[in-house]
């Protein structure tokens, strides 16, 4: 039978119990969470398809 954790490791004890004891140069900190992203017109997609569309539309290059 394997054993079962009686609670989850927060980093700072995972941390210690992987690498042993901690010394001065090792700090643990808190990362803010990312600022929700604006909402966009268009997807990704659709902006790709409108530039390949407009690349399209133009004059070829005049050649040499």
């Amino acid at each position: 039978m394997g054993r079962s954790r009686l609670r989850v490791l927060n980093e700072e004890e995972a941390y210690a119990r992987c690498y042993a004891s901690r010394d001065d140069t090792v700090k643990v900190v808190r990362v803010e969470p990312r600022r929700p992203r604006f909402p966009t017109r268009v997807s990704g997609e659709e902006l790709r398809l409108l530039f390949v569309e407009r690349l399209e539309r133009r004059d070829p290059l005049p050649r040499p």
